[in-house]
């Protein structure tokens, strides 16, 4: 009987173009598919509450998946360092395949793995499969990494088109004997006691059937409004891939040549796929800052920012949080937020920028609100998004760059139908004042149906003086 490969699955949860699913099966052995919910080694970094739901619903597509071709997914929890080696005796394996990650404890995780297996003689191999470029493949002309955007990705280009995808397996051969895992309902991944995602399945499709669907749903049409239209939350001009490439659903390769089948033969499209391209860029260039810098998840990215005075006022925190700011674009980003376990990307960028600039509260406080609210919660984004706008990180934006939340909405929520379908109390309210209730006459509320400070809380910090304490912060580590 031949020895079976291991193939564990991560942050990869499909089958087409996963380069060391192909190997395991090209190998000629049984592959027996496991997937691990690894809590004890991510710690305090371990996936959050909503993006816990989106894993259950990415395990039950990639479950199906597999019955289709006669295997079956084993799981398992526990550590991995630990549980796979344990699996791998059990069916007497010869390897243990995976795709490789850039967490900051993958490293040291995956040494203890590999001695663990090497040491019973069993190989274990790593492959590519999360990114376009390997972050070593991508240097400056001194063979150091990059920490700017743009001469980034000017390289990733010159590195020429990033490889066709891999087709999907048509059989997938299985050992003789499956050890007993547990049952998906048995990883406990959705809420309960209240389930506040109840009605998440009607807003979303995980699964990599779910990823192709909302991909090719963006290149039939909102592609062609995007270089603009993605600034504006109330229009329908993203793609909503995010969650998908997070947990692995679609690859970065199939994204790539997708979007170039798509508009390559319209010129009117160029510029629309090539911002798009970018987008990949960006999420590649943070995942190339984690690897080179893995301390980012912690500490400022621009040493010059650990000593920020930071206020850390828990009742501002909460306000924000809640969606009760008394700003009307904050607040209707934030509720998105809670409601859909999702959030524009402009209106992510403001809400952002007022935690950290109005409210002077630490970025990883906000970092980690999104990391248990959001179901696309990727690490690398995650952090390096919140440090870029936290004026910390890498090719951030400078610190006096302070959104205005009103201007914001008056400008890329100009008809007011986003923070109205968000904010429905304010939805009575002119256009002209939606933006600034508290500012309204005294009449105009009253036939709006608005009280201020009972139905929609007052601004809970002056936009002007935020401002300046903002930029007096900033000053004092200048």
């Amino acid at each position: 009987m031949k020895q079976p490969i291991v193939y564990w699955f991560r942050l990869d949860l499909r089958l087409d173009d996963l380069p060391g699913l192909q190997a395991a099966i090209d190998s000629g052995m049984p592959v027996l598919p496991v997937f691990v919910l690894d809590d004890d080694t991510a710690g305090a970094w371990s996936t959050g509450g909503a993006s816990r739901w989106w894993l259950h619903h990415s395990l039950a597509s990639l479950q199906a998946e597999l019955e289709a071709l006669g295997a079956q997914l084993l799981l398992r929890r526990g550590a991995a360092s630990e549980v796979l080696p344990a699996v791998a005796r059990e069916c007497n394996a010869a390897a243990v395949y995976c795709s490789r990650m850039h967490e900051p404890w993958s490293p040291a995780m995956e040494a203890e793995l590999h001695d663990t297996l090497e040491a019973e003689g069993i190989a274990f191999k790593r492959f590519p499969g999360s990114l376009l470029f390997e972050p070593e493949r991508v240097s400056t002309g001194g063979g150091t990494p990059f920490k700017v955007f743009t001469p980034f990705w000017k390289a990733c280009l010159a590195l020429g088109e990033p490889a066709a995808p891999l087709q999907r397996p048509a059989r997938l051969d299985i050992p003789d004997s499956v050890p007993r895992g547990l049952s998906l309902a048995d990883l406990e991944l959705r809420p309960r006691n209240p389930d506040w995602a109840a009605h998440w399945i009607d807003l979303w499709q995980p699964g990599s059937r779910g990823a192709s669907d909302a991909v090719s749903r963006f290149l039939a049409g909102p592609v062609a409004d995007y270089d603009e239209g993605r600034n504006h939350p109330a229009r329908e001009a993203t793609s909503r891939l995010s969650p998908h490439m997070h947990f692995g659903e679609i690859s970065p390769r199939q994204v790539w040549h997708l979007a170039q089948a798509a508009c390559g033969a319209d010129p009117s499209l160029a510029k629309q796929r090539d911002k798009f391209l970018s987008e990949l860029g960006w999420r590649e260039f943070s995942h190339h800052l984690l690897h080179h810098f893995p301390e980012i998840v912690e500490q400022p990215f621009r040493e010059g920012f650990a000593n920020f005075p930071w206020l850390g006022n828990e009742d501002m925190l909460s306000a924000w949080q809640r969606g009760m700011t008394g700003y009307p674009l904050v607040d209707a980003g934030m509720r998105e937020l809670w409601q859909t376990g999702y959030m524009h990307n402009r209106v992510r960028m403001v809400t952002a920028s007022f935690l950290t600039k109005h409210l002077l509260v630490h970025w990883r406080r906000g970092e980690a609100w999104f990391r248990d609210t959001l179901v696309d919660a990727d690490l690398a984004n995650n952090v390096c998004g919140w440090q870029w706008v936290a004026g910390s990180g890498a090719d951030a934006a400078p610190y006096f760059r302070i959104f205005n939340p009103t201007v914001q909405g008056q400008r890329y929520d100009e008809d007011g139908d986003y923070i109205r379908r968000w904010v429905p109390e304010l939805a009575g309210l002119p256009t002209r004042h939606l933006h600034d209730p508290s500012a309204a006459p005294a009449e105009v509320l009253a036939a709006a149906g608005v009280e201020i400070g009972t139905d929609y809380p007052a601004p809970i910090v002056d936009h002007r003086e935020a401002r300046e304490a903002a930029l007096a912060a900033y000053a004092s580590i200048k």
